[in-house]
């Protein structure tokens, strides 16, 4: 394991461009629940209910939906940035890290000090909300105390508009701006680190591949097996925490010399 770290540390010290990917494996360290797994949310829920097709439909859909919301979004507010977060942030302060596509819309990364403009959300955030017609944005804790109160679906005090968190919906496009710069990020750089993800949930799974192909060392850490395990340079089957800060620490001896 120590010179796994090492030479992981030492490519980060050599690369030029290094992109992190992270995904729910990361979140579930700062006490998220992994919504997908027995016992999550969605052994209560069926997906099929939450189609965005059905959310635009449906007056009974959207309030079923903002249910399921803010039973995922209650453990997300609590949450605090992990030491896997953390010592993301701190690379980003030490010039070693491009750029953080995130599947996660808990914005820990933005919470443990990486820059905004260096994280790139491919599934959407859930902190703030939208209306879906106009784009009026709104606080996601003001817009849960209104589901408390009028206990019905809310909408923009603008146009009327339905709102929802956003988020990625099953059905719904993926943001293009984002999906863009991540597939140019992942395809410029030359060491590309998966963090906490599973890489089953497209086209954000793909993204790895895309590095590979296009010349970068693959890096893989996450507890559990990936369909990417065999084309990686290096794969560590750990928690995302100490492995990232006993990473963190051995590249900081490198460059202290």
């Amino acid at each position: 394991m120590d010179k796994q770290i090492e030479r992981i540390a030492q490519w980060i010290a050599e690369a030029k461009t290094v992109v992190i990917f992270t995904g729910a494996g990361l979140s579930t360290e700062s006490g998220i629940p992994d919504f997908r797994s027995p016992g999550g949310v969605w052994d209560k829920y069926n997906p099929e209910d939450f189609y965005f097709d059905n959310f635009i439909a449906s007056e009974i859909s959207r309030w079923k939906y903002w249910q399921m919301a803010t039973e995922m979004y209650e453990p997300m507010k609590k949450a605090q940035p992990n030491a896997a977060h953390i010592a993301i942030a701190e690379l980003e302060k030490m010039g070693k890290l491009d750029c953080v596509i995130t599947q996660n819309i808990d914005n820990l990364h933005v919470r443990a000090g990486s820059s905004p403009e260096r994280v790139i959300e491919l599934h959407g955030t859930a902190m703030s909300v939208s209306c879906l017609n106009c784009g009026k944005k709104f606080n996601r804790e003001k817009v849960q105390e209104r589901l408390k109160e009028e206990r019905q679906a809310p909408y923009c005090d603008v146009c009327g508009g339905p709102l929802k968190p956003e988020t990625i919906s099953f059905g719904q496009a993926m943001p293009v701006k984002e999906t863009q710069e991540a597939y140019e990020r992942s395809s410029a750089c030359d060491l590309f680190i998966v963090i906490g993800s599973s890489l089953v949930v497209q086209p954000a799974a793909s993204m790895p591949v895309t590095a590979k192909r296009n010349g970068a060392r693959l890096v893989i850490i996450n507890r559990d097996s990936t369909p990417c395990d065999t084309m990686a340079d290096m794969v560590l089957h750990d928690q995302a925490g100490p492995t990232m800060t006993a990473l963190l620490n051995c590249v900081k001896r490198i460059a202290a010399g």
